[in-house]
Parts: structure tokens; C-alpha cells; sequence
């Protein structure tokens, strides 16, 4: 079995349970809009009905599904997860956002499933995203320091995904580049401001994985299908020929 599934992803598509889906759609059409996995979790309004909601809504079809939680308290314990990804932001401010929180996390009831939980080395861009200002995020950052931020957390603190987040904006290209080019094995995802084909293939280029999020709650899944086959042309055209 292949313990880190993710190097085989080219799409992730996050929901967030705290906004609706577009009037007319339903869960099962998100899940047929090709992505290779779907991330479930967001910033604000999080609970764990909410949560649940989601998770037992996509249950049924055969996409892989991931819990992001924002804070311990809205963990799902289901065997319909396949794993957990706990965010880590490398560039806040505060240390509680490195490691603080995450000593919580570990006295949650009954403990972590160590086996299925795995932490995103996040790097935060946008400091009008709600994610930025809830994790107190230096978003000031080149080329060269999200490079470097990048290195650090694959090479110093081991982690297997590094996570570009410009939430809400379209990011850098350059600087999506510099952070792929930084990386040996771990695998770059990029999420932010991707709305159709062009977007996702731009950022395919650079990225190892493209996550797309308010898309799904704005323009439905036709609109989200359009940045599944823009990332995997992306990853076919980069390919090298045999």
C-alpha cells in the first residue's frame, strides 16, 4: 500500500462544511468531478456536525477522503476518513501555530490515529486570507524565503507535503517555482485563486498538486472539473518522454 498517496495526486478539492454547495448540486456530482482526493475542513464556522455532515455525505463514492481539521475539537473519528492532514504554519508569527497547538491535538480523546495523520508544512501568502490572520502569518516573504521555508521543512523537520497557500488570490508563479525547485522528495501543493483551465494549468506547471476550494461553493462542479483537466494536462505536458 502506498503510505504516501499524495505523489500520485494531481487535484485535491476542498470543501469547506461551513458554506453550501451551488443550488441544484449535490455531493454525489463533487464527487464525480475527477479530483484525486477531497480535503475536508476550513478556517471559521467549523464544527463537528458540520464536519460530519460532509464526510458521511461523500462516504459513499470512490474518491479518497481527508479531514483538515482546524482545531482538535471538530476531529471525526470515521472509518470513511482515509487519513488527516494537521496543518503547520512555518511562517506565523506565533509559535502556537509551529508546535503550541499541536501539543493540544495529541490529549484529544482516545489520541491521534498515528497511522492515518500526517502534518502539511504550510507557508501562508495572502495576508487578507482568514487564514492568515487567524495563524498570525509573516506573508512578506521573496522568492528566496519561501524557498528556504520550504527546505527547512522537508530536509530540518521531515515533512512529506509542503503547502503554498495564497487562499483567495491567484499566487506568484515565480515564487510557486522556487518553492518546487527547493524540494528533493516532498510533495508542493498550491492552493489559491484557481477558477478555471488556465489557472490550473499555470499552476500545474510549478506545483506537484493543485487544490481548489471556493470554486466548488461559486461556480459548481463543471467550473471544478475544468482545473482537474487543466493540472493534468499540466503534469502530461511536463512529463519526460520515454
Amino acid at each position: 500500500m502506498n503510505t504516501r498517496p499524495w505523489t500520485d495526486w494531481d487535484h485535491i478539492l476542498k470543501i469547506d462544511p461551513d458554506k453550501p454547495l451551488v443550488d441544484g448540486e449535490t455531493f454525489e456530482d463533487v464527487c464525480e468531478t475527477g479530483t484525486d482526493a477531497i480535503e475536508i475542513g476550513g478556517t471559521l464556522g467549523m464544527t463537528e456536525d458540520k464536519m460530519q455532515r460532509v464526510v458521511d455525505a461523500c462516504a459513499a463514492y470512490d474518491v479518497p477522503l481527508y479531514q483538515e481539521p482546524s482545531n482538535p475539537s471538530v476531529v471525526i473519528d470515521s472509518p470513511a476518513l482515509d487519513g488527516y492532514l494537521i496543518p503547520t504554519v512555518f511562517n506565523s508569527s506565533d509559535p502556537f501555530w509551529i508546535v503550541g497547538a499541536h501539543k493540544e491535538w495529541v490529549r484529544i480523546e482516545n489520541g491521534l490515529d498515528w497511522d492515518r495523520t500526517t502534518t502539511e508544512a504550510y507557508i501562508v501568502m495572502n495576508p487578507d486570507a482568514s487564514v492568515a490572520e487567524y495563524t498570525e502569518a509573516d506573508c512578506d516573504q521573496s522568492a528566496d524565503d519561501v524557498a528556504s521555508f520550504a527546505r527547512v521543512a522537508e530536509k530540518m523537520f521531515g515533512q512529506e507535503i509542503i503547502y503554498l497557500e495564497y487562499s483567495g488570490m491567484f499566487g506568484d508563479p515565480e515564487i510557486v517555482s522556487a518553492a518546487g525547485d527547493a524540494l528533493d522528495d516532498s510533495t508542493l501543493f498550491y492552493g489559491g485563486g484557481v477558477h478555471d483551465y488556465d489557472d490550473a494549468y499555470e499552476m500545474g506547471q510549478h506545483a506537484d498538486v493543485v487544490v481548489v476550494g471556493d470554486l466548488l461553493h461559486e461556480e459548481g462542479c463543471d467550473a471544478v472539473s475544468e482545473t482537474v483537466d487543466g493540472v493534468k494536462d499540466a503534469h502530461k505536458a511536463s512529463a519526460p518522454t520515454k
